[in-house]
């Protein structure tokens, strides 16, 4: 039995913190130990069959093929392909492959702006790997991947029909890597199929694990050129793509480029013709052939007035997909242009000044924390909230300050493995200045915070992709980031990355630098109250004075809450539960002292949440829970927020009041012999692990 969700969101993070999921520490994908399968292979004399992407009709998907053609696939190793097949051949180059049936022209186009930067292209593709005296079928290729590296197995069956490689195919038919490398990550998608239609954006930073910016082409910033020189000289990846037309099928134009399509980004070059200077962007197609005919194509007349050694140097007449035309013409047929890289050093050709990087990984949660847009000033402040401090830029940096000194970027994160099965939501993030009357708060902003703040920055607009990015320019001061989805009650998980030339400062903001404050509130009753309820104790309770699981349930149920209770009262395992809590003479009963404490916190709960149950339904909605852990006297996260209503709420989102007495019981408990653990050296504590994990289970 695995361990709970729960737990190993903690394992995972105590991993990361230990190098684990990093670049040269990358996850087992799907937890496939590459080593140990290959040894396991060679001592055995077997060829590896991968059991989690078989070669079989599954791993390819139904969209790509017709069922005709699929019935004909026939998944052969390299070795039944060609006599003597190489995993690379006298190098690697953007020429060497050509995109297959698959529609993953945003997947191949990358693996070409790939092929310029050998220290990326080796940190993906282990170059090491052949076909010699260590074959045993097995290779593997390593993804970044929402947040982590991951080392990725696949078998070398490729699927081909007539014996012809079906997919991405290489120019010399000896040569695989690009094969290999497409089938990983068809794994990580979850077939070929759910590789169809991209962005570059996606497959560049799953090669990098670095910063994307994106650049809309119809609206170019007056700096373009020169930023796009100086990322080719800082060693980016670039890839771009055309318009979509009335479909989304590749239609070549008359210009003969190819409407929503990718293409990679392969060279910059500026050059004087007839006087004039002239900047001139390099393009390839990943179909390997199919290339622009307008100014400055093959063909084209204006090669003649440009030296002969630019001629010769940056010219090439063939038909291999790449292709040259002036900047002007890039942004008038090209709609958007991505650069990935992994620091965005390049934006002010500022390298002497680091950029300080800091990323969260968060959940918005329907009821809870996901609050949606501004257009919902009810439910707005309810989203995740990340407090930022900017510090003054340091005096070297500062002598050379341009107009942007911050990059944010918000990323969704599926909750399917089949790529073509994500529904990506639309999402955006938005920035407000701390006012000095806000500057000493502690904890989550509230509502009424976003009515006298200043909004300095935000997204576009909110768009349903992967990620969503902005470049901008804050002075010093405090900040407050909110991340959310355009509408409220829409449940998932995402990446915040904050970049920042000056030195910054980022807590998560929902209850203060990720802490809960508990307070004493269960108030001192009256002795008389305290009596009587010691004699209804006594006329309940066994001939020892003492009342178990059984009986405490009955007297719940029957007599105490009798009439308030709307799913059935506590059952049998609640009470249990609160027998242990409770039990500080560990006998396994409750006598009368312990009784009547607990009876006392019951009242005190019954009373706050008939008052947070403004609906009045008897029950709390998940808005209505935050505020009644509030009125209990406690600050919580909401990650610790999420949990509750994951492990205490109805299927209909709702929170019942004996779930609310034994939540909150339950909390107020543990915090207690956290504390007394600490020594009551702490009054405001960090969340512990073990507390999540008694929360959840």
């Amino acid at each position: 039995m695995p361990p709970p969700g729960v737990c190993m969101n903690i394992i995972s993070a105590r991993h990361m913190k230990n190098g684990y999921g990093t670049v040269t520490n990358p996850e087992r994908f799907l937890n496939q130990d590459f080593h140990q399968l290959k040894q396991y292979c060679l001592i055995r004399h077997l060829r590896y069959i991968d059991e989690m992407f078989p070669p079989d009709r599954n791993s390819i998907g139904n969209e790509i093929l017709m069922p005709s053609d699929l019935a004909r696939v026939v998944w052969l190793r390299p070795g039944k392909i060609v006599p003597n097949p190489s995993f690379v051949v006298d190098g690697v180059s953007r020429f060497d492959f050509g995109q297959g049936w698959a529609k993953n022209c945003w997947f191949i186009a990358s693996i070409g702006a790939l092929t310029f930067q050998n220290h990326i292209l080796g940190q993906v593709v282990p170059l090491e790997q052949n076909f010699d005296e260590d074959y045993c079928g097995l290779f593997h290729f390593r993804f970044w991947r929402f947040g982590r590296w991951v080392d990725v197995i696949i078998d070398d069956k490729l699927p081909t029909i007539d014996g012809r490689l079906i997919f991405v195919h290489s120019r010399d038919p000896t040569e695989f890597w690009p094969a290999l490398l497409e089938k990983a990550y068809a794994k990580v998608c979850g077939s070929y199929t759910d590789m169809n239609a991209g962005t570059p954006a996606e497959a560049l930073v799953d090669f990098t694990g670095g910063v994307h910016i994106y650049i809309d082409l119809s609206k170019p910033p007056p700096d373009l050129w020169e930023m796009m020189c100086r990322a080719g000289q800082s060693k980016s990846l670039m890839g771009c793509g055309t318009p979509q037309g009335e479909t989304t099928e590749n239609i070549v134009l008359p210009n003969g480029l190819v409407q929503s399509h990718a293409y990679a980004v392969t060279g910059v070059k500026q050059m004087i013709s007839r006087g004039q200077m002239v900047n001139l962007v390099r393009l390839w197609n990943p179909w390997g052939h199919g290339e622009w005919n307008g100014d400055w194509s093959d063909r084209s007349p204006l090669w003649q007035t440009v030296s002969p050694q630019d001629r010769d140097m940056c010219l090439a007449v063939y038909d291999d997909g790449e292709f040259w035309m002036s900047l002007k013409d890039f942004c008038k047929t090209y709609s958007e242009l991505d650069i990935c890289c992994m620091c965005p050093d390049f934006l002010d050709g500022n390298s002497t000044c680091h950029w300080n990087t800091s990323i969260y990984q968060g959940r918005w949660v329907a009821g809870t924390t996901a609050g949606g847009c501004m257009k919902n000033p009810e439910s707005f402040w309810t989203n995740p909230q990340y407090r930022v401090k900017i510090d003054e830029l340091s005096s070297e940096c500062a002598g050379k300050q341009g107009e942007i000194n911050m990059l944010i970027s918000l990323m969704q994160k599926p909750d399917k493995r089949n790529r073509r099965l994500v529904q990506n939501l639309y999402i955006g993030f938005s920035v407000f200045e701390v006012p000095k009357n806000y500057m000493t708060h502690s904890g989550k902003f509230p509502a009424s915070f976003f009515s006298v703040s200043k909004l300095v920055a935000h997204t576009k607009s909110y768009i349903n992709a992967r990620e969503v990015m902005e470049l901008m320019m804050l002075k010093p001061g405090e900040y407050l980031i909110v991340p959310s989805t355009f509408s409220p009650n829409e449940t998932a998980s995402f990446i915040l990355t904050i970049l920042s030339k000056a030195e910054t400062h980022v807590h998560e903001n929902s209850s203060g630098h990720e802490h809960m404050e508990l307070e004493e509130n269960t108030p001192v009753g009256k002795s008389e109250d305290d009596e009587s309820k010691r004699t209804f104790f006594r006329q309940h309770s066994d001939k020892y004075e003492e009342v178990d699981a059984e009986q405490l349930q009955r007297l719940l149920n029957g007599k105490i809450l009798q009439g308030d209770l709307k799913s059935g009262g506590f059952t049998i395992d609640a009470c249990r539960s609160m027998v242990a809590l409770m039990d500080t003479s560990v006998t396994g009963k409750l006598n009368g002292e312990e009784f009547v404490r607990l009876w006392k916190k019951v009242v005190t709960y019954q009373e706050i949440f008939s008052r947070c149950d403004v609906s009045k339904t008897g029950t709390l909605s998940l808005s209505e829970l935050r505020n009644a852990m509030i009125a209990s006297g406690m600050k919580i996260s909401d990650e610790m927020l999420n949990l509750m209503a994951l492990r205490y709420g109805t299927s209909s989102g709702h929170i019942t009041l004996e779930s609310f007495i034994s939540l909150v019981l339950r909390f107020e408990c543990m915090y207690q012999i956290f504390n007394q653990l600490s020594d009551g050296k702490a009054v405001t504590l960090q969340e512990p692990e073990w507390m999540y994990i008694a929360m959840y289970t």
